[in-house]
């Protein structure tokens, strides 16, 4: 009985071993993704790979967003937002750009004068709010807008 009690633990043990590996790869592969940003000012999602394909959605300017996968041309992106959801997009209307995208704890986020709490609140961003990163400073963001506003906000209230 001793035997099989200590061979059913060793296997548990591989198990949980095996399982936190698996973990550790799946969640550095989605760390380290490529993620580009929408270079255009409105840009569809589709159900696949090609214009024939449906809209899901339509994206904004300074979206950024997280390869997935490509087509065999290599023309089209399966990529996924910031909520997880997704879908294929032209990779003409994407780009390099370091770009933010407004996820707040609760339903607004401040947008500051400064990179502190101190600096006064130039705007309130919603959930789902693109934005340019132009500069970073410790765990704040210096971030513009597609039409032109900007400010600073905290990394942790973005994705």
């Amino acid at each position: 009985m001793k035997f099989r009690i200590q061979k059913i633990q060793g296997k548990f043990k591989t198990i949980s071993f095996i399982s936190v590996l698996l973990l550790m790869v799946l969640a550095a592969t989605d760390a380290d993704a490529e993620r580009l940003a929408v270079n255009s000012s409105v840009a569809n999602v589709r159900s696949g790979p090609g214009t024939n394909y449906e809209v899901l959605w339509q994206v904004e300017k300074y979206t950024p967003l997280q390869v997935v996968d490509k087509d065999k041309t290599g023309d089209w992106y399966y990529i996924k937002d910031y909520e997880g959801t997704i879908g294929w997009i032209n990779r003409d209307i994407l780009d390099n750009t370091d770009t933010v995208i407004t996820k707040p704890l609760d339903e607004r986020c401040n947008i500051r004068s400064g990179p502190d709490t101190k600096g006064d609140v130039v705007f309130k961003a919603v959930k789902g709010v693109p934005f340019k990163v132009l500069e970073r400073k410790g765990d704040w963001l210096h971030v513009e807008h597609a039409d032109g506003e900007g400010g600073w906000v905290h990394k942790t209230l973005v994705w």
